[in-house]
């Protein structure tokens, strides 16, 4: 088994302060930080995923700082950045390709936004092959709205992990 840490989109804009900001974004920090220090002592490969919006959005717009990843968890050589425009970490990028280099099997995800990129790219590593263990208290989200009815940002990220569990992911 070899495994590599994907870091989703822990971009400035999710933070208190930014465009588009996560229910406890600085708590999950704090434990994306605990796995990065984990896996620089193992010798586990980094891989940061950065998104961008396209130019009519409103958040993560490429160039601006809001984009940018978190400055506490900044990337350091020997660490890889990957770009991506859609929730799925694999769509148009080179992930599974740089995975395949490094003969990585097995994916330890965390990161923004539990209901929409986490989720997308758990489920899409099944389909690429990859085993999945989810850091599900390293992963934020945010509250959702259905017909006026405003589902709290913990509810939506209980149920994600819950749906995710077993098929698609091993919760660690």
């Amino acid at each position: 088994m070899r495994e590599a840490l994907l870091i989703i989109d822990v971009q400035n804009d999710y933070f208190p302060g930014g465009k588009n900001e996560l229910v406890h974004a600085y708590e999950a920090e704090k434990r994306i930080q605990g796995l990065i220090a984990e896996s620089r002592a193992i010798g586990r490969p980094i891989i940061y995923i950065q998104h961008f919006n396209p130019p009519d959005d409103d958040f993560f717009l490429e160039g601006t700082e809001g984009a940018e990843i978190s400055e506490r968890i900044r990337p350091e050589k020997g660490d890889k950045i990957i770009v991506k425009r859609y929730p799925n970490s694999f769509l148009g990028t080179e992930l599974d390709a740089y995975l395949k280099s490094l003969q990585a099997d097995t994916l330890i995800i965390c990161g923004m936004m539990t209901h929409m990129c986490v989720d997308t790219t758990v489920r899409a590593a099944m389909d690429y092959g990859y085993q999945v263990k989810l850091a599900a208290d390293a992963c934020a989200t945010m509250d959702l709205k259905l017909n006026g009815e405003v589902i709290p940002a913990e509810t939506v990220h209980k149920a994600f992990i819950a749906a995710l569990d077993g098929v698609f992911a091993t919760i660690v």
